[in-house]
């Protein structure tokens, strides 16, 4: 075990189980939230540009840091070249991530979009095995495993099937992973932190991402959508902006005391609760016994995770370390990762 991984897994250690769970649920509550707000602008109003929206939640994201910068309210690395190496890639999987999640919540039913978002969960223990050289625990891995083939059964029974809808959920769960992943990563790194993070990811893609808007004529169709004087929709767009910020805040912040294998499967326990709620509310929910089924062997799997996770003695993961009979090492050849990108 070398002395870096050693020193990650530390870390790990020396935060109290008390800001662990803290932090879980302000990123669990966050991100229900915002897939309400969003869900209610994107769905209920039908506002035609997720990628606006996205944009706009990025822009209050710079706003936000650059005045708590210069108000000396939080402290990070100023701007120069060396950024852009510290910080890749994770610019480009937050523009996917927040694009696919955007398009997703739009065209998929609330019980759909958070059984599919399940996939994330195994996407991200992979990831994490490759690139961070993770080990997990047998009993952790059960629990995860209970959630994905619980999203399994839920999914099998969908009566309102949508390819592209499909298309746009898994990409999603591929970028969350890598972007989950990636940010426990950076947030090692000298200069950044949680903030600097936030800040250059979004002030690196905002610019580019609204070029694309105005190419591609979506940014006129956000500029010329007929419910900008209605005072309700526009309150709700706000917030979205600014939960957009809370949200990605308290993602790192999630990722900074736990992992993001913990940080993934509490978004997955806060999905299965909004699902529950979107069978009663929203009206666009197809009951169905099988899928309610699924529904639960998810919420099983995931509060044992969470029970083990944040109730054990020692890190839930553990780097370097092998042979012991109640671990199991995940070990990915580097040849069947070749064919995996993010574009």
């Amino acid at each position: 075990m070398s002395v870096k991984s050693a020193s990650a897994n530390l870390l790990e250690t020396e935060h109290s189980g008390l800001a662990k769970l803290l932090s879980a649920a302000f990123y669990a509550t966050s991100s229900f939230l915002i897939i309400v707000v969003n869900k209610t602008i994107l769905t209920n109003y039908r506002f035609p540009s997720y990628m606006f929206l996205g944009i706009g939640q990025m822009a209050t994201t710079v706003i936000i840091l650059f005045a708590a910068k210069k108000s000396q309210t939080v402290h990070f690395q100023d701007f120069d070249r060396s950024i852009f190496v510290k910080i890749f890639p994770l610019p480009l999987l937050y523009v996917g991530n927040h694009i696919t999640g955007l398009a997703s919540t739009k065209k998929l039913s609330l019980p759909m979009f958070t059984v599919l978002r399940k996939f994330t969960i195994i996407m991200t223990m992979v990831m994490e095995a490759r690139i961070l050289k993770k080990t997990f625990p047998n009993h952790l891995i059960y629990s995860v495993l209970a959630i994905f083939f619980g999203a399994l059964v839920a999914a099998s029974s969908d009566l309102a099937f949508d390819a592209e809808s499909y298309m746009f959920i898994l990409l999603n769960d591929v970028f969350t992973a890598a972007s989950g992943v990636y940010t426990k990563k950076k947030l090692g790194t000298e200069g950044l932190g949680k903030y600097g993070i936030l800040f250059y990811n979004a002030i690196i893609i905002v610019i580019p991402t609204l070029l694309t808007s105005a190419f591609t004529g979506d940014l006129n169709k956000a500029v010329s959508y007929e419910h900008w004087l209605n005072i309700a929709f526009v309150s709700c767009f706000i917030m979205s902006c600014i939960m957009g910020f809370v949200l990605m805040y308290s993602i790192v912040l999630c990722s900074h005391y736990n992992s993001a294998l913990t940080t993934t499967v509490v978004g997955a326990i806060k999905n299965v609760a909004v699902a529950y709620i979107g069978m009663f509310v929203g009206g666009d929910y197809l009951f169905s016994w099988t899928n309610f089924l699924g529904l639960n062997i998810c919420m099983s799997g995931g509060l044992v995770y969470s029970y083990l996770a944040f109730n054990s003695s020692k890190p839930a993961h553990c780097n370097g370390i092998q042979g012991k009979q109640d671990q199991l090492t995940i070990s990915i050849p580097e040849q069947s990762m070749q064919g995996i990108s993010v574009k």
